[in-house]
């Protein structure tokens, strides 16, 4: 099968290595990369955004990251059915300003046969936060992937 594995029925190793991967793509920041992830006709909410189709996401992306600067992402798996994955997450950019953001969510993930994103809804909070409280600075290294994020 082509496709992205690990491919559904998920369990918990593969829905991790599921987490992992949009964990790391997404660090990338690299809009094109990350898109490939998605199916052709993949539906998202993002806040209260909504975006259907990988041109669509890529722009979503780009617009995202011009305006979040030095993303660093975490992910954290919170449960997993059949082809769903639920996420937990945190991130924290800053703006042009200046201004530090730590941003909390939750993710409804769903999966095609051939492991490609064909539906993600996710539902995010933002707080200011000063850059002595930064916790996130880049990608994980290998050592600290699966660690549970902190409530707060």
């Amino acid at each position: 099968m082509t496709g992205r594995p690990p491919f559904p029925p998920f369990d918990e190793q593969t829905a991790a290595q599921k987490v992992q991967a949009a964990e790391d793509a997404w660090n990338t920041r690299d809009p094109e990369r990350v898109a490939l992830a998605y199916t052709e006709d993949s539906v998202w909410r993002n806040r209260g955004e909504f975006v259907s189709g990988r041109a669509e996401i890529t722009e979503f992306l780009r617009r995202k990251w011009q305006r979040e600067l030095d993303y660093a992402l975490r992910k954290e798996l919170w449960g997993f059915r059949g082809n769903r994955i639920g996420v937990r997450f945190q991130y924290e950019c800053h703006d042009e300003t200046g201004q530090w953001w730590r941003s909390y969510g939750n993710e409804l993930w769903e999966f095609s046969e051939d492991g490609l994103m064909r539906r993600r809804e996710a539902s995010i909070n933002d707080i200011r936060i000063t850059e002595a409280e930064r916790r996130i600075f880049g990608p994980r290294t290998p050592e600290e992937h699966g660690a549970p994020l902190p409530i707060h």
